[in-house]
């Protein structure tokens, strides 16, 4: 108060104490709301198509067999078409509640795959986990079959693209020289509606092995054909065989290969031949003409040297000329030249201009019998010099033309052709005639007297040869043994002489040689007489002085 009685007013400045109360009470409440949000469990909805072995309260959710939530409600999406499931974690499995994370239900399940989910045969079933990146997320999309792959799976994914799908379906294998490697994920038709992408994932330490060179191909079912070589028949495994499969491998190259796949497209081939024919670019076509059947002749048909192959048949067709009433079968092949490697050509030689070259020196084409179980024939080219080259073509084909020559069944055919023409022309009544003749007139002699006198005597040849034999039998060996061998002696000793005369410088030849010497000078006197008496044969009597003294008058 003032000193006249007056109280006295001030106002003071500032926050009164009685906002404290609220303000304290905002705090404590904000930090309750957010400790009661701390401490709730977190919670998502999972939809599924069906809720088959799903029970509210009971169906566990789990990871890597341990249990870390459960399932709270089940009810019905608004449009009824799948249901929703209320999901409550356990506190702290906030961080697998992200985009890619991925929920199933495991059920005992029964296939030709095999058996899967025995244990929830007594447990019951419950929804498997396999948490993944992303953003945080409470709301997913549950998978209705259990996935082939998690993220636990130590790999490599890949994108295949083909034409045909074949049998290929989620879970076929893959394999590598015969391991398995791997397996399909699933396909997808592609935008142009024409391809169809086929995911699949390599395992650990497989996916090491696929380089951006590696070749896929298909080894689904059962590979069974028939050809020039026969039947063959190839499978990879049985489980292939059921559900098909495929296979790969990463050719060795001094090149430099991509070592990362994560955005490459590999091509699936249909089957491993496909490959090896695209590893030869170049091509060269030709025709060939036949004259006998080629039954047993079909496109794919191998082409062959040396039994090489070396490129195969192509198209088979029949031609009729109107004009001459004739038929004419060309073939058109293919030769891989590459398939061929010539040390000695020069660089700038073509295949071509090497294939002429074979053909002037004897290169010759004939068909051949691949497999006589299947009558499947092919082409083989060989060498035949001294073969005419017989060319049946007319130039109106854009192909050069090969030659070709009969095949070897077929000049066997020829051959036996030209014996049975032959044989026909044998008179054959009049050889009958002949033979029945030697065999009477054979008759007539085995059955005349003379005949048997000839037996006869035969007889008692035999019977004298026996005696002989007796007499030897029972005379002294030795006593004969001893008397042969002096006679031997005494042969040798005559032998021995006999050689001592007949030797150019014995006494015996030098005589003979004189004497030989002598006769010859005795000769040519005569001679010289004789031809002096036919000129002057008045020599006998006036003598050889008076005969050429009237010669001179």
């Amino acid at each position: 108060m003032s000193e006249h009685g007056r109280p006295q007013v001030s106002q003071k400045t500032g926050l009164s104490i009685i906002w404290l109360i609220p303000l304290v009470t905002a705090i404590v409440g904000g930090w309750l709301a957010v400790r009661t949000l701390i401490d709730q469990a977190p919670t998502a909805t999972i939809t599924f198509n069906t809720a088959e072995g799903i029970q509210a309260g009971k169906t566990a959710i789990k990871y890597k067999s341990v249990e870390i939530g459960i399932v709270e409600e089940i009810r019905f999406a608004e449009d009824f078409d799948h249901v929703e499931l209320t999901v409550t974690f356990n506190e702290g499995m906030e961080q697998f509640l992200r985009r890619n994370t991925r929920f199933w239900v495991v059920r005992p399940q029964f296939s030709l795959r095999g058996v899967s989910g025995i244990g929830t045969l007594l447990s019951g079933s419950y929804i498997e986990i396999d948490p993944g990146p992303g953003a945080p997320q409470n709301h997913f999309i549950g998978l209705e079959e259990i996935p082939l792959v998690t993220r636990d799976d130590a790999g490599t994914a890949i994108t295949l693209v083909t034409n045909d799908l074949g049998s290929l379906a989620g879970g076929s294998p893959i394999y590598y020289q015969g391991l398995l490697a791997g397996e399909v994920l699933g396909y997808e038709l592609g935008s142009d509606a024409q391809s169809i992408y086929i995911h699949a994932f390599i395992r650990d330490p497989y996916d090491q092995l696929v380089r951006g060179n590696s070749r896929f191909w298909n080894v689904s079912g059962l590979d069974v054909s028939m050809g020039a070589d026969g039947v063959e028949v190839k499978t990879a495994s049985l489980q292939a065989l059921m559900f098909g499969g495929l296979s790969f491998e990463t050719p060795s190259t001094l090149e430099a290969v991509n070592a990362d796949i994560e955005n490459l497209i590999f091509t699936l081939y249909p089957d491993h031949d496909v490959i090896d024919e695209e590893a030869y670019t170049r091509k060269l076509r030709f025709v060939m003409y036949f004259n006998s059947s080629v039954r047993g002749l079909n496109p794919g048909a191998p082409l062959e040297f040396k039994g090489i192959q070396i490129g195969k048949v192509l198209d088979v067709k029949l031609e009729f000329n109107s004009q001459e009433t004739s038929f004419r079968i060309p073939v058109l092949v293919e030769i891989e030249p590459d398939r061929i490697v010539d040390r000695t050509a020069e660089p700038d030689s073509s295949a071509a201009v090497m294939l002429q070259t074979l053909v002037d020196r004897g290169l010759r084409a004939r068909l051949s019998t691949g497999s006589l179980l299947t009558g499947q024939l092919y082409v083989e080219l060989n060498m035949y010099p001294g073969t005419e080259a017989v060319y049946a073509g007319d130039n109106t084909t854009p192909h050069p033309e090969l030659p070709t020559i009969p095949g070897a069944f077929e000049a066997m055919t020829e051959s036996v052709q030209n014996f049975v023409s032959k044989l026909e022309t044998v008179d054959v009544e009049a050889m009958g005639e002949n033979i029945l003749g030697i065999l009477s007139g054979a008759n007539e002699l085995l059955n005349t007297a003379e005949s048997e006198q000839t037996v006869t005597d035969l007889q008692a040849s035999m019977r004298a040869l026996k005696n002989i034999l007796k007499n030897v039998e029972s005379a002294n060996l030795e006593e004969t043994i001893l008397s042969a061998n002096t006679v031997l002696v005494n042969l040798n000793q005559t032998l021995t002489m006999i050689d001592g005369v007949l030797t150019p410088n014995s006494p015996l030849q030098y005589n003979i040689l004189q004497v030989t010497s002598e006769l010859e000078e005795t000769a040519r006197a005569l001679r010289s007489l004789v031809e002096m008496l036919e000129r002057q044969p008045q020599a006998i009597i006036f003598g050889r002085e008076a005969a050429a003294g009237d010669e001179n008058e």
